[in-house]
């Protein structure tokens, strides 16, 4: 069985780039299931409806979310419906949404994604150590592969998520960040980790944002209006490996650039 997580999906050249590159990804390493995070999918913060048909449509099996998952207010109007869209389980009291669910792929394989946020330089939700730890014990004997996207700005605490649930879970994904690390690698219990996943965007930008007005705030520390930036555009991931007994085998990731005159 082989999965695919891509990277956060920044607006409408990361959505080209996925409707480009995404079938000839899933051929190459002969993908079973296929996951992305898409909080900065429509115009570079949140998802709309129509974003999240378009990402489906492409070939995506779910959509993992993230801080800005509430950006976009009119996904009120379908969060609640969609089963392939799940955002951070450790949103607080009666959220809505999910933060997980079970999925079928493959030879009747069954597959729960989890979505947690960090809360190191994030807002302060409920703690993701033990909103997971819950979640796993309804999981148990209920599914075969268990995969986590940890929606996490600090690589201290993404890492101290990754060795509490080694062993526990398939598969730890790091996002957010939108900055590929070079880390991937199957813990010493077995499970597949990686810091953060990169994104899926433009290229020569500032995490999908046009470079100049970062670039001011930096210099004059006053307020700039971001925007998604154009050009060649990025999609990066990594391919989950596991043998036929559900043990994660290799965690490969991948970084390809579709020039913008493709």
């Amino acid at each position: 069985m082989n999965i695919l997580f891509i990277g956060d999906i920044v607006g409408r050249p990361g959505r080209s780039v996925i409707r480009k590159l995404l079938p000839q990804l899933q051929k190459q390493y002969d993908i079973s299931f296929t996951i992305a995070n898409a909080e900065n999918a429509a115009g570079g913060r949140g998802l709309t409806k129509d974003v999240k048909d378009e990402l489906l449509a492409c070939g995506i099996d779910v959509l993992t979310m993230g801080n800005h998952v509430w950006d976009n207010k009119s996904i009120f109007s379908f969060i609640d419906d969609e089963p392939r869209l799940i955002r951070p389980a450790n949103y607080p009291g009666d959220c809505p949404g999910q933060g997980y669910h079970i999925y079928k792929a493959g030879f009747n394989k069954k597959i729960a994604v989890i979505n947690a946020s960090g809360r190191i330089y994030l807002p302060p939700l409920d703690c993701p150590f033990k909103t997971v730890s819950d979640i796993l014990e309804d999981l148990q004997d209920k599914t075969d592969y268990i995969i986590i996207d940890f929606h996490a700005e600090a690589t201290s605490e993404k890492l101290a998520f990754g060795y509490y649930f080694d062993g526990k879970v398939s598969a730890i994904v790091g996002t957010h960040t939108h900055i590929q690390t070079a880390d991937e690698r199957i813990m010493p219990q077995g499970t597949a980790y990686i810091t953060d996943l990169g994104m899926t965007g433009p290229v020569y930008s500032i995490l999908g944002m046009e470079k100049e007005p970062i670039i001011q705030k930096f210099l004059n520390g006053r307020p700039a209006r971001f925007e998604v930036a154009t050009g060649s555009a990025q999609i990066q991931g990594v391919v989950l490996k596991f043998s036929e007994n559900d043990k994660a085998l290799a965690i490969d990731r991948f970084s390809y650039v579709l020039d913008e005159h493709n």
